[in-house]
């Protein structure tokens, strides 16, 4: 059994200085909302072997507010939902439990094509699929079990 978590980056200003989507950076709705995803990651005792992320900016400054420590891979940046499977099959199997830290719209269109439903992951959001799977090289479409979507305004 693996366990793949998207973690979508937190809100962000719309534009940036240098004019470039890439340096967004977290509007303060999105500073504020990080570290409190991370206080959930920790309160549920939730660990991961493997943590990528986008290297953007607002993903990296997600990343390092909610307290995890990513490898960056410039691929999950504009990402399709394809592409984002290809860098989940490629993960080395001695990770059980990887986490993403990225974008939509792939990572709407990933999460919903692994467990075959439909889902919309707001800013800041975080869901979490169980997949069947030994190796993943053989994570797909459909089979995956929704545990958990966690939603920065819904905490208390």
């Amino acid at each position: 059994m693996k366990s793949l978590t998207l973690f979508r980056h937190a809100k962000t200003e719309r534009d940036s200085t240098t004019g470039r989507d890439f340096d967004r950076q977290l509007s303060e709705r999105g500073e504020r909302d990080s570290p409190r995803m991370g206080e959930e990651i920790r309160r549920l005792g939730l660990e991961y072997d493997l943590v990528l992320s986008s290297p953007a900016m607002r993903a990296a400054q997600t990343a390092e507010l909610a307290g995890l420590a990513p490898t960056f891979d410039k691929r999950i940046y504009e990402a399709s939902a394809g592409d984002l499977l290809a860098i989940v099959q490629q993960a080395d199997d001695s990770a059980s439990r990887l986490i993403m830290i990225g974008h939509n719209p792939g990572f709407d269109r990933l999460a919903s094509r692994l467990f075959g439903g439909n889902i919309e992951m707001p800013t800041g959001s975080l869901v979490e699929i169980a997949l069947p799977i030994d190796h993943w090289r053989d994570a797909g479409s459909g089979g995956g079990q929704l545990v958990r979507f966690l939603k920065p305004k819904e905490l208390g």
